[in-house]
């Protein structure tokens, strides 16, 4: 029945395609896909472009032979490339004679660009071997950014527009509070929670911060701008103190004084960058540009050299969003999808070890306990080791705590030990438009789940039970995986979120490194040798799958699609809040608890 399903959906996706593209435009597009197959070319004297506005993201975009033809139905722009393919593509470019130079531009927030810390860490970090070998970067902006200058600090000559500008002047962290406007339209909302430090619930009951929360974002953004301070100072030949300097002092800097101040290496127009690399690349005075090759075009090209032949496999899984009850969606982290993923990895005798990879600020606890219970039976039969991302906390320190070894970079944000329920009730928003509720019921609880009223102080009672028992639940497992007394994993839990760096300090991770340090020590843990290969797991989707979702759309992906420009202060803070709702709408645990970061924690 189920391959009836598939080639009737197959035959059904072909004709869709035909009627809405005609003979002429399949044809196009078949030709098209075949060449794709071809495969593009590398010349001589080719430099590697990296544009900074490209979406990083852990799971990897469809790349299969029908790539054209998906991308035409999916309005695919190529703004999304994976993290394994970056790595890949500039270690494959270190070791590479036909490319001579790399060079990186772009502006992060003005395309889709959502990369964090921790992942730019690990790109820093290829950036880096790319230079030792003698290569040249070149990265040039127009407004530098701490993000792109992340990146961009490592480049042998560091270019500046005379009319453009640089933003230095520190991380800071603004939540919203949606508590007055709750209470001003009759939204009522009740907490159960463990930790004092667990905020996420704060924006629904206070107006600001807590001390505990304003502590604990204090010590985090102090480490995470710690690491940034030292890592550009080194490159940069300064001392972070002078990084601390210009930020408490200027904090933005035009072109001529981030030039005296030693920020960058030239001041320049963009014109004048081209001309230096064409002579670089010994291009024609008459060619429009210098000779190059985009960095995912690249990674095509040199993909089938890379590719390992062995039965050996380590299989990368990718654990990226929220963490729900279900399947999940195609942004979240669906328990039962990602737990199958992982049995049908541990009964494949050809995988013999298994990264997870976690980028997740955690969700439902029913979930995340699904999922942790497969890493567990994993680990008795094969290695498996967790890469935290730039986020691994709550739930998803919860799926990460039973690996052999964790890794996490200094900037990762992890912790965050502890549970909370959150309950509204729209009695009163109901009640002043005319709206009541008359229950009949068999029992004394028997209508406590509903949200047309507020919970009785019996009924609280009871859902903090749950969340106490949960939360004691939750120190014990950490407890028992991380060999530590239990006593200590509860002074470092109460909800506290901890950078890489501290929580490495505290025995929550075992190392600082990122994904291929990672894929290393698995495979190292399973005895391989060099016989092995990479395998990343979910595997990309199907074309029918892609048709479908473009047919019956995808606000996710039509969001993104808007984002293409550098969005004005305030349509910037609406999409802040329509991004909190719809975490909320992501709340579907059946206990109603949650092991999740704060709602809104956004370092800027």
């Amino acid at each position: 029945m189920r391959d009836f399903l598939k080639y009737t959906f197959a035959s059904l996706a072909g004709l869709i395609l035909f009627c809405s593209l005609g003979v002429g435009g399949l044809i196009f597009l078949l030709i098209a896909a075949a060449s794709v197959d071809s495969g593009p070319q590398v010349r001589n004297k080719s430099v590697l472009t990296f544009d900074l506005s490209l979406n990083i993201t852990d799971s990897k975009p469809a790349t299969s032979t029908s790539q054209a033809i998906s991308e035409a139905l999916s309005n695919d722009n190529n703004d999304s490339v994976s993290l394994q393919t970056v790595l890949q593509a500039i270690e494959e470019a270190t070791q590479d004679d036909r490319i001579i130079a790399l060079y990186l531009y772009g502006n992060m927030s003005a395309g889709s660009s959502s990369s964090g810390l921790a992942t730019l860490k690990e790109v820093r970090e290829a950036l880096e071997r790319f230079r030792a070998k003698g290569k040249k970067i070149i990265a040039y902006d127009m407004e530098w950014g701490e993000r792109e200058y992340y990146l961009g600090s490592v480049a042998n000559t560091v270019v500046l527009n005379p009319i453009g500008s640089m933003e230095l002047n520190g991380f800071s962290s603004q939540p919203t509070f949606y508590t007055g406007a709750l209470q001003k339209y009759g939204v009522g909302v009740q907490v159960t929670r463990v930790g004092k430090y667990k905020s996420a619930v704060e924006p629904f009951l206070l107006t600001k911060q807590s001390s505990a929360s304003r502590e604990q974002t204090a010590k985090l953004l102090g480490d995470l701008w710690s690491e940034f301070s030292t890592t550009v100072s080194k490159d940069r030949k300064l001392k972070p103190q002078q990084i601390q300097a210009i930020a408490d002092n200027q904090g933005v800097l035009l072109a001529e004084e981030a030039l005296q101040r030693r920020l960058v290496d030239k001041v320049a127009y963009f014109d004048e960058v081209v001309a230096e690399l064409k002579q670089m690349t010994d291009s024609d005075e008459d060619e429009r540009s210098f000779r190059q090759i985009s960095l995912p075009t690249y990674a095509r090209a040199v993909e089938s050299d890379t590719e390992k032949s062995s039965s050996n496999q380590v299989a990368v899984v990718y654990a990226e969003g929220d963490i729900v009850e279900g399947i999940g969606g195609p942004s979240s982290v669906g328990g039962d999808r990602l737990a199958r993923q992982l049995r049908e990895l541990r009964l494949d005798d050809d995988v013999k070890a298994v990264v997870l990879r976690v980028n997740s600020p955690g969700g439902s606890v029913t979930a995340s306990e699904v999922i942790q219970r497969e890493v567990v039976l994993i680990k008795k039969v094969k290695p498996i080791v967790v890469s935290m991302g730039d986020v691994a906390a709550s739930g998803g320190y919860w799926i990460s705590t039973y690996a052999d070894r964790i890794f996490a970079e200094p900037n990762t944000i992890t912790g965050s030990i502890g549970v909370f329920g959150l309950l509204p009730n729209v009695q009163k928003l109901a009640n002043a438009q005319g709206i009541t509720w008359d229950v009949v019921k068999t029992a004394r609880f028997a209508d406590s789940e509903g949200i047309t009223r507020p919970r009785t102080p019996q009924e609280l009672a009871v859902h903090q039970r749950v969340v106490d028992r949960i939360y004691d639940r939750f120190l014990t497992k950490v407890a028992e995986s991380r060999k530590l007394p239990k006593q200590k994993v509860a002074t470092l839990a109460q909800g506290r979120v901890w950078s890489g760096t501290s929580a490495k300090q505290l025995g929550l991770v075992d190392a600082i490194g990122g994904l291929n340090a990672a894929v290393e020590d698995a495979a190292k843990r399973a005895k391989l040798g060099d016989d092995w290969k990479l395998e990343e797991y979910p595997k990309t989707r199907s074309l029918e799958d892609q048709i479908l979702k473009r047919l019956i759309g995808d606000p996710a992906a039509q969001a993104a699609e808007t984002a293409t420009e550098k969005v004005d202060p305030f349509t910037a803070e609406l999409l802040k809040v329509q991004q909190d709702w719809s975490t909320l709408k992501a709340f579907n645990d059946p206990l109603g608890v949650y092991a999740r970061l704060p709602l809104n924690l956004r370092i800027d």
